[in-house]
């Protein structure tokens, strides 16, 4: 995944998270993942699989294009 596509997926996970009111920390419990995972994916630290792509856009009801 380039580095372009990490800081997309980045910046529009993060700004879902904070329009929901959710700290990241509460994303990742919800989300049933490591409770550092929201923290290094909006940090562009992990490569994000298209699974867990698919969890979060259907989390906040969008699509994966809208998050890529």
């Amino acid at each position: 995944m380039s580095q372009d596509a990490r800081q997309n997926i980045a910046k529009n996970v993060k700004n879902l998270r904070e329009k929901a009111g959710l700290k990241r920390e509460e994303l990742s419990l919800s989300l049933n993942f490591d409770n550092s995972y929201i923290s290094k994916l909006e940090k562009c630290r992990v490569n994000i699989t298209i699974d867990r792509l698919e969890i979060i856009a259907s989390y906040f009801g969008v699509s994966i294009k809208d998050l890529v």
